[in-house]
C-alpha cells in the first residue's frame, strides 16, 4: 500500500474561509453606494425659493389678467405658490361677488436669461372657497332619481293598505249593527225576582188554606 504523501491534507484540516473574504469587492461596494442613496432621499428637502424676477413680474401678470376680466375684478397681490423651477403662480384678490375664498391665479415662467412669459390665467379656489356639488354622471343620477320614486311608490302603496284595513274595519262593525237593529234583549231574570216570585205562591196558597176553614 502507498505511503500518504506529506503534501497531501483533508478535508478536515482546512481552515474555515471567512464569508467577508470571500465576498468579491465590488459587492462590497455595490452595497454601500445603495446605503448612501437611501440616505441622501430621506434627508428633508428644502424649501422652494421663488424665482426673484417672476416675483417682481407683478405688472405683468396683472396685464394679463385684464385681458379676461375689468379691472375693477381684480384686487391687490395675494402671494404666491412656487410651482417648479422658474415657474411661478402670483395671486390677486378677487372682488366679484359669489366667489368667496376664490384667487385670480396667474402662471409665469422665464428660461435662462429670458424676460418672464405668461402661461395662463384664471381664477382658482383656494381653501375655504365656495364650490359647487361633485359632478355626477347621468347615469348616476337617474339611478338616484329612480330609487326616490321607488320608495315613493312602495310608501303610497302601504298607505293604501293601511286605508284599506281601517275600511274593513269600518264596514265590519257597520254590517254588525245591521244584523243587531231590531232585535231586542231581554235582560236575564235575577235570582231576587225569582225568590219575589216564590213569596208571592206562598201567600196565594195561605189565603187559600183560610177560606176553606172559614166554610
Amino acid at each position: 500500500m502507498p505511503e500518504p504523501r506529506d503534501d497531501e491534507t483533508t478535508t478536515g484540516d482546512e481552515a474555515p474561509v471567512d464569508a467577508a473574504d470571500a465576498m468579491p469587492d465590488d459587492v462590497t461596494n455595490d452595497e454601500t453606494a445603495t446605503g448612501d442613496v437611501a440616505t441622501e432621499d430621506e434627508a428633508p428637502r428644502e424649501p422652494a425659493v421663488p424665482d426673484a424676477e417672476l416675483l417682481a413680474a407683478v405688472d405683468l401678470a396683472r396685464a394679463a389678467l385684464l385681458e379676461i376680466t375689468p379691472a375693477e375684478t381684480v384686487g391687490s397681490p395675494a402671494g404666491s405658490i412656487v410651482e417648479g423651477d422658474r415657474v411661478l403662480s402670483l395671486l390677486f384678490a378677487n372682488t366679484m361677488p359669489g366667489y368667496p375664498g376664490w384667487f385670480w391665479t396667474v402662471t409665469l415662467a422665464r428660461v435662462d436669461d429670458a424676460a418672464p412669459t405668461v402661461l395662463e390665467a384664471e381664477l382658482m379656489p383656494g381653501e375655504g372657497a365656495l364650490l359647487s356639488p361633485e359632478w355626477l354622471p347621468w347615469s348616476d343620477r337617474l339611478a338616484g332619481i329612480e330609487a326616490d320614486q321607488e320608495a315613493e311608490r312602495l310608501a303610497a302603496e302601504s298607505d293604501e293598505d293601511d286605508d284599506d284595513e281601517d275600511d274593513d274595519s269600518t264596514e265590519d262593525a257597520e254590517d254588525t249593527d245591521d244584523v243587531l237593529d231590531g232585535v231586542d234583549f231581554e235582560a236575564p231574570a235575577s235570582d231576587d225576582d225569582d225568590d219575589d216570585d216564590d213569596d208571592d205562591d206562598d201567600d196565594d196558597d195561605d189565603d187559600t188554606s183560610f177560606d176553606g176553614a172559614d166554610r
